[in-house]
């Protein structure tokens, strides 16, 4: 009996010890979810499409027997993201993907408080967007941090709406800098993400990345499928966000830097025809005349090998780095010429120092927004030097038609007419009428497509 009592009394000794292990400890986590989430928000974006193709007969058949109507009428989706206030005159950042195309959107803060929100600018190349509410009261507010700095294996907290379940908090350390992945839409690279192994899921996109200091250091961007992997999330680094977001916040776009050059992707095959020194990297196949290229001593038949101390492997993803800069930043551009490194400094210059401008205002055709071809729309999507055309700056409702294809013919009732200007474009859409039968020519990333339908 006396060595029962003396065991249970060890025991109960024992796990009292263990109840009060570090009884005044906090985790400095706690500190920054109290002193950021009630900045972080919700964001609901209700988004309308609509289609030039109306039949009366298919559109009833599908609301009857699948619940909606993919060619025809209004069709009503709600986007459910994150986003933050970063200023306490009411302006959010979140994703531009979020918020894209939406005609109304609403941000909830922590405490339910609801507010409509203004969509003031956004870029889809960068993924960022800014909103503004109308505040009625003193809004809490985060800060920047410097995602330069970053070091691998620092903490990283994420704050979201991670399918709808508002305001989680997820933690994680900073698992690698300075990634790449491809848009799943396939225009292009995600580039210089940070990489995080706190949890982000869909709900989580534009919400911030803090570090311990409760700072924001990424706009939560992307994730890899969970099919294929766990615990890999990416963020888009906040100093490409503070290069772009005041020209958000005073003009709604932004100004993007130009380098001024023609772009290829270096292939093993590529490699041995020309006799380049390296199978990876971008040639450059030609330097604009008076570019910053040419003035920071770049050649034809050079090969891009680093951007600001990031390797580059294809065109596309060189482009995206070109365009996380702004007019006048220097940056440092390695390039393998003739199997010798040379590193060069380079003053970015601006798409509208070039000579070719619009001179006419375009005329909107089924939601589609055109312009004239330039040499920096030449250089963001490796256009060839012999295409002619108009490039498309937005296709609002008609979904196969996208941004940066290049429109270079129009048909209608059977006639042919070549497009080489936004005045030839003026010329044809304004004498469409309604039940012409029109098809649009269409040449995206190296390949020639044409759409037809009947105008409405």
């Amino acid at each position: 009996m006396r060595k029962s009592l003396m065991v249970f009394v060890i025991l109960l000794t024992t796990l009292v010890t263990f109840a009060y292990l570090n009884p005044d400890y906090q985790s400095p986590v706690v500190a920054v979810v109290e002193q950021c989430a009630p900045a972080v928000v919700k964001v609901e974006a209700v988004k309308y499409t609509t289609s030039p193709y109306f039949d009366p007969f298919m559109e009833e058949f599908f609301k009857r027997w699948f619940g909606y109507n993919p060619f025809g009428g209004t069709q009503q989706s709600t986007s459910l993201g994150s986003g933050f206030i970063f200023d306490k005159n009411g302006y959010i950042l979140t994703n531009e993907h979020v918020v894209n195309g939406a005609k109304e959107i609403t941000i909830t803060l922590l405490d339910g408080k609801n507010y409509k929100a203004e969509y003031i600018g956004g870029d889809t190349e960068l993924d960022i967007a800014v909103l503004k509410i109308k505040p009625d009261r003193e809004l809490p507010v985060l800060e920047f941090g410097d995602s330069d700095t970053l070091k691998i294996g620092e903490w990283a907290i994420a704050i979201g709406n991670p399918l709808g379940f508002q305001h989680t908090v997820t933690i994680g350390v900073v698992s690698a800098t300075g990634r790449r992945i491809p848009k799943p839409d396939g225009s292009g690279y995600y580039t210089n993400l940070i990489q995080t192994d706190a949890a982000i899921n869909p709900g989580n996109s534009g919400g911030p990345l803090l570090n311990i200091h409760g700072q924001v250091i990424g706009i939560n961007t992307a994730i890899i499928n969970p099919t294929e992997a766990v615990n890999l999330g990416f963020a888009i680094p906040i100093n490409t966000v503070k290069r772009f977001v005041n020209q958000l916040i005073e003009t709604g776009k932004t100004q993007k830097a130009y380098l001024g050059v023609r772009l290829m992707t270096v292939t093993e095959n590529l490699a041995k025809a020309m006799g380049l020194k390296t199978n990876q990297g971008v040639l450059i196949v030609q330097v604009l005349e008076n570019s910053p290229a040419e003035k920071a001593g770049l050649r034809e038949n050079d090969v891009v090998v680093k951007f600001d101390n990031i390797s580059v492997a294809s065109d596309s993803e060189l482009v995206s780095l070109i365009h996380s800069h702004v007019p006048g930043d220097v940056v440092t551009i390695v390039v393998n010429r003739s199997g010798k490194e040379i590193t060069l400094k380079v003053t970015l210059g601006a798409s509208t120092d070039e000579s070719t401008q619009t001179t006419q205002a375009a005329q909107e055709f089924v939601g589609i927004v055109i312009d004239e071809i330039t040499d920096s729309d030449r250089e963001s999507y490796s256009l060839p030097a012999s295409l002619s055309g108009v490039i498309v700056r937005e296709s609002k409702t008609l979904s196969q038609i996208q941004k940066a294809d290049v429109i270079y013919q129009l048909a209608v009732n059977g006639k042919n007419y070549p497009i080489n200007s936004v005045s030839d474009w003026n010329g044809i859409v304004s004498k469409i009428k309604q039940g012409d039968f029109v098809a649009i020519f269409v040449y995206r990333k190296g390949a020639k497509m044409i759409y037809s339908f009947t105008y409405r």
